[in-house]
């Protein structure tokens, strides 16, 4: 009996075993997957961290970055300052060595010349060889030691006459202007007409000594400038307009006179044009098509007579004249009004 017994029991105990060794091995399953989402999460937190971190390094990146770019800006800008500065300051400088200049040559005309029993030489004189040396050979030959040459004397003979070669140039442009002056009794009494024969008569100046238009800076106010200036105001005294306006006009003449005269030398001075070259040269410009006034004026009238047209006008010796009648009558015009 005591063997059946045992029998018994063994059987019975076998389903509680099993259930036992499902459990455990369900535990073991769940702790498991326990673990792995546990390293799964871990790994993702990681890749995260590790992400912010990465662009949190490339944005302190890009912030020094703009940082540096900031300061490198502000340093140029500090150096273009500084360097503005120091141009201002040599600019400065340059003005008032300039200014020294004219005043040190204000007395050129009132200056006496050198006393001597027998003197060799005038101001005149050295104005008018130096004018002669320019006109044969440009400004830049104008020299005090060239001068010398000329004359047969020593260069420092020069220095006892003008005391810089600024002072020379100067002797020489008012030398010029002797020559648009008008002489006494010949400025009409029209305020017009006169302006036109003072402006015709400054043009001829420039154009018989082209390299007055070289010479940079303001010559010192000679005698001779000063005639020319008063003539000017002569010529305005019959239009009725009040200070400013008469001298707009003196100004506006003079500005268009020198304009003119700087514009044909630059433009048609020696020139020895290919015409047909040029022709051609315009009409492939024309064929890209962005010049559409131009290009209807050539299908109204053909390059080569259009050319030749404006080359007729650039050269037309009445331009200077009927150019400047319009330029008085406006402000005749607008006196009247």
């Amino acid at each position: 009996m005591a063997r059946s017994s045992s029998s018994q029991t063994g059987r019975a105990r076998d389903p509680i075993d099993r259930i036992a060794e499902k459990v455990d091995r369900t535990t073991a399953a769940a702790e498991a997957k326990t673990h792995a989402k546990l390293d799964a999460a871990d790994t993702k937190t990681q890749a995260k961290l590790a992400k912010a971190g990465a662009k949190t390094q490339a944005k302190l990146a890009a912030a020094e970055a703009k940082i540096d770019a900031k300061t490198a800006a502000a340093r140029a800008k500090l150096a273009k300052a500084d360097a503005h500065v120091q141009a201002g300051g040599a600019s400065a400088a340059a003005a008032l060595g300039r200014v020294a200049a004219q005043l040190d040559a204000l007395d050129l005309w009132t200056r006496s010349e050198p006393g001597a029993r027998k003197p060799r030489l005038g101001r005149a004189e050295l104005a008018s060889v130096a004018i002669r040396v320019a006109d044969t050979e440009g400004i830049d030959a104008v020299s005090m030691r060239r001068i010398a040459t000329e004359l047969e004397v020593g260069t420092m003979t020069l220095y006892h006459y003008v005391r810089t070669k600024d002072e020379l140039l100067a002797l020489m442009v008012d030398e010029l202007l002797r020559e648009v002056v008008v002489p006494d009794g010949e400025l009409p009494s029209d305020w017009r007409e006169a302006m036109t024969t003072i402006a015709r008569r400054s043009r001829d100046s420039l154009r018989r000594h082209p390299w007055v238009l070289d010479i940079s800076g303001e010559p010192t106010i000679g005698p001779n400038a000063m005639r020319h200036f008063d003539q000017s105001w002569q010529a305005v005294a019959g239009l009725d307009a009040d200070l400013e306006t008469k001298l707009d006009v003196i100004t506006a003449v003079d500005e268009y006179t020198f304009g003119n005269c700087l514009w044909e030398r630059q433009h048609y001075a020696d020139t020895d044009d290919d015409e047909p070259g040029m022709v051609r040269y315009m009409e492939e410009l024309l064929a890209e098509g962005d010049y559409p006034a131009l290009e209807a004026l050539t299908v109204e009238l053909g390059m080569p007579e259009l050319w030749s047209r404006m080359q007729a006008h650039a050269e037309a010796e009445d331009r200077f004249d009927r150019n400047l009648a319009r330029l008085l009558s406006g402000f005749a015009e607008g006196s009247a009004g």
